[in-house]
């Protein structure tokens, strides 16, 4: 049957399509607020205000707050509020560089619950308006310039989990009490260098929500006990804690970082130490920690630092100190500094991972084992002042990421191998004061990253050759006290960043070269790098310990810029290019032949303390410049051929042995000419008249021959033909 047909005026069925999703997102956002407006409401005024005040009180010159603008929370950097208030709940301020004593508009920030300002210069005392923070969970204040105890208001934080003042030096006196019960969750307590005194509160040693306790770099005092948590971190270095090792036992499943380097612990190590299953890093140097290191003393492969350094630990370094070596996880290994004695255990050689090994300074035999060029992530071995004998071995030649290799003063000997120019990363080379003898191997040149190079004190025969050129980083060589000869070469003074040049004590002869002194920014001042102490090139070595478990390995060079020439057999002219260099700090070509006059231009010389010339046959007057250098603290002319008066008006008279030797020199007194100054200092001869008869002493005599004498050789020599006849017969044998 056919359908009926429907009445005109009947409604007609629906029959809807589905709405394209394009088309409801369209009518979401037509009916809904703006999405800036859903997520983020105003700002709460009163802590809009606060903060602007805040920054109106600060020194931003990083223009890092020049953004905080408008009512958007979300637009101002560092600042977090809550969604549905618009309340300041996060302040993260760090390293900004701002300063000033802003702190407490801070305050008003009343449901603040993190407040990190690490790494600033913020100034003032340590607000106590910052205890009414009673929400805060995180104040981070470390790196700034506070001033100040700690105001007892901070004790009502009882919801702080983590405080960090740490790097505040200004901050300190007396750890107070309630800093060991204040709060229940406190978990990380930062007051590392500070200056803090006193002993540790006793309730840090309870304190069972506590896992991270940096206390070091201040001035605490007191018997280190046992802490009853289980700790994860540990730092107490650079105090005056006293006392001997606890055990830790609290902390055998959680401790990680233990430093107590660097105070009064005394006796021995325990064993129970090695029983921190968790350690990673142990550091115990600079202590009085004595008596021998207990063959049962092995950590867990866990291990990465091990630093017992200077300390007085004796006896024999145990074979093992971890208890897989194939699978331990040892970077550094730092007894240097002790009484050690015996053989370098082979068994050092299976820590495959080591990237450290210090055991300078020790009492140490035998040979320097072979196996140890088996460790190939090796980058810093010292094994000098110690009693090792033998050759170097050429299995050193395998560490090829070696960055410091300091064999010096020992009693090694042999020669140098060329395969040591494997070693491409190379910066420090010392093997300074031992028996070393032969050439220095032309291949050695490779090692074109070396800076510090050190073969001073040992039996070293031939020529410099010019393959060191390759050396273009170089700022320290010294090969003092060898059997070097042939002439100087041109090129040495040609390195760019050279700072100490000492060839003193060989058989260096001819001129010393007259150029390539300008090269050198050290020599000629434009180094802005200041040098401490006038010590003889000592190379000190940090370590850093980074959280990629990687070590990073620096140096610094303490050394004077100087040169020293000394005790060779170096004639002609002091060339005036050497004495103008404005950096120099010494300057040493005593125990020469030189000859000629002594440059006028030592004003130029600005930096000079030690001034050496002695023993040669220069002549001439001193020159007046000589009264310029405001520096000079040590000053040798002597035994030359320097004649005419020394003005003791500018500052001369210090020195009062640097002109002896100089029987032309007239030294002239104050308020008196050169010539009355002889007269009045010569002694009288005592003549007896008897009848005809005249007697002289038989004393006076023999005085009058000698400077006769004497007077005759100085002339002889201080001819300039006589010299180079008679000088060269007497060239000095070493």
């Amino acid at each position: 049957m056919p359908p009926l047909p429907m009445a005109s005026g009947a409604p007609k069925p629906l029959n809807p399509k589905p709405l394209s999703p394009f088309f409801l997102v369209f009518l979401l956002l037509l009916c809904s607020p703006s999405s800036a407006e859903a997520m983020e409401p105003d700002f709460h005024a009163g802590d809009r205000d606060a903060l602007l005040r805040f920054r109106s009180e600060l020194n931003d010159t990083r223009l890092g707050l020049a953004s905080w603008k408008g009512s958007n929370c979300s637009a101002w950097p560092g600042v977090t509020c809550q969604n549905r208030t618009g309340r300041v709940v996060r302040v993260d301020l760090g390293g900004l560089g701002l300063s000033g004593a802003a702190l407490p508009f801070l305050c008003r920030l009343s449901l603040l619950e993190t407040l990190v300002l690490h790494g600033n210069a913020f100034s003032g005392p340590f607000p106590p308006c910052l205890g009414r923070l009673r929400g805060l969970g995180t104040l981070d204040l470390g790196q700034n310039k506070l001033q100040g105890p700690l105001p007892p208001q901070i004790a009502m934080l009882w919801r702080l989990e983590t405080l960090v003042l740490a790097g505040n030096p200004s901050v300190g006196g007396p750890v107070p009490e309630w800093v060991g019960n204040f709060s229940a969750r406190l978990k990380k307590l930062d007051l590392g260098w500070c200056s803090f005194e006193g002993e540790i509160p006793e309730g840090l040693f309870h304190l069972r929500s506590l896992e991270y306790l940096d206390l070091s770099g201040n001035r605490l005092a007191g018997a280190l006990e046992d802490f009853r948590q289980p700790l994860v971190y540990l730092n107490l270095a650079r105090n005056q804690v006293s006392g001997t090792l606890p055990c830790f036992s609290a902390s055998v499943f959680s401790l990680s970082v233990l430093n107590l380097a660097s105070n009064a612990i005394v006796g021995g190590i325990p064993t129970c130490i090695s029983s921190l299953r968790a350690l990673t890093v142990l550091n115990l140097s600079s202590n009085g920690l004595q008596y021998r290191m207990s063959p049962r003393l092995i950590f867990s492969d866990k291990l990465l630092v091990l630093d017992l350094s200077s300390n007085a630990l004796s006896g024999p370094i145990p074979g093992s100190l971890v208890e897989e070596s194939e699978r331990s996880s040892l970077q550094l290994l730092n007894l240097s500094r002790n009484k050690l004695v015996g053989e370098i255990p082979t068994e050092l050689a299976e820590l495959r991972s080591l990237q450290g090994l210090f055991l300078s300074q020790n009492q140490l035999t035998g040979e320097i084992p072979v196996a140890i060029g088996n460790l190939t992530y090796l980058q810093a071995l010292d094994l000098s002042y110690n009693f090792l004998s033998g050759p170097i071995p050429v299995s050193l030649a395998g560490c090829f990421q070696l960055w410091q290799l300091k064999l010096d003063h020992n009693n090694l000997s042999g020669a140098l191998h060329p395969e040591l120019d494997a070693l491409d990363s190379l910066r420090i080379l010392d093997i300074a004061g031992n028996q070393i003898s032969g050439e220095i191997p032309l291949p050695l040149a490779g090692c074109k990253s070396l800076e510090v190079v050190d073969f001073s004190s040992n039996k070293l025969i031939g020529m410099l050759s010019g393959a060191i050129l390759k050396w273009q980083n170089l700022r320290f060589l010294s090969v003092s006290n060898n059997q070097l000869s042939g002439d100087l070469p041109s090129w040495i003074f040609s390195f760019q960043s050279l700072q100490l040049l000492d060839l003193s004590g060989n058989h260096f002869s001819g001129f010393i070269p007259d150029g390539d002194f300008n090269v050198s920014s050290e020599f000629n001042g434009n180094s802005s790098e200041l040098n401490e102490g006038f010590s003889e090139g000592l190379v000190s070595v940090s370590v850093d310990f980074t959280g990629n478990r990687q070590m990073e390995f620096n140096y610094k060079l303490q050394s004077p810029v100087g040169i020293d020439l000394s005790s060779n057999a170096l004639r002609g002219e002091i060339p005036d290019g050497l004495i103008g260099l404005k950096g120099i700090e010494y300057l040493n070509l005593s125990y020469n032949y030189l000859f000629g006059h002594i440059p006028g231009n030592l004003e130029k010389m600005g930096k000079l303390k030690r001034l050496d010339l002695s023993h040669n046959s220069l002549s001439g007057e001193v020159p007046a410049s000589i009264s310029g250098l405001r520096e000079l603290e040590t000053l040798n002319l002597s035994y030359n051929c320097l004649s005419g008066p020394v003005p003791t008006n500018d500052g001369l008279q210090k020195f009062p042995g640097a002109f002896a030797g100089n029987p032309a020199l007239c030294m002239e007194l104050s308020g008196k000419g050169c010539a009355e100054a002889q007269l009045a200092d010569r002694e009288p001869i005592s003549v007896r008249r008897g009848g005809e008869e005249t007697w002289i002493s038989v004393g006076a005599f023999w005085i009058s021959a000698v400077a006769s004498f004497y007077a005759s050789v100085v002339a002889l020599l201080c001819s300039p033909v006589s010299r180079e006849y008679i000088l060269q017969a007497l060239k000095p044998e070493f």
